[in-house]
């Protein structure tokens, strides 16, 4: 049994449609406990970057925008840190065998940098073997 001074954690989930519409949902969580655990501004735009590249990376590339499939979206929060995980549906990707977006023949391309962009925004970015599911990691 844990003490009354210290907060013990909280689990939210979201089952969305594999559209693009569904994103609502997803920010308007974010929004939530950003406000409840008085997260800062700059870890609050981490999140939203990060949530938002890879629920559209789960409906578009894992679900293939199938509305009968879902991406299931878990956070568990607590007073210092939150832990997201993403799961979709799909067959998944080999995530060790993404181009390098900062490599010059890469640089002009207009998509491939969004697991780079999560790594770089997430303390901890970490895929399941399969490549349908990322767990992300925000201290604060």
């Amino acid at each position: 049994m844990q003490p009354d001074n210290i907060q013990t954690g909280e689990l939210f989930t979201l089952q969305l449609p594999s559209k693009q519409e569904s994103i609502v949902l997803l920010e308007n969580l974010i929004e939530d406990i950003a406000n409840k655990y008085h997260i800062s501004e700059d870890t609050f735009a981490n999140m939203m970057t990060c949530l938002n590249e890879v629920v559209i990376n789960a409906i578009v590339h894992g679900n293939k925008n199938d509305e009968s499939k879902l991406v299931i979206v878990n956070a568990e929060v607590d007073a210092k840190r939150a832990i997201w995980t993403i799961t979709d549906e799909g067959e998944g990707f080999d995530y060790n065998q993404l181009p390098d977006p900062t490599a010059e023949e890469n640089l002009e391309k207009l998509t491939g940098r969004g697991v780079f962009i999560v790594k770089h925004l997430a303390d901890q970015c970490i895929f399941n073997a399969k490549g349908n599911e990322v767990e992300l990691h925000f201290k604060y």
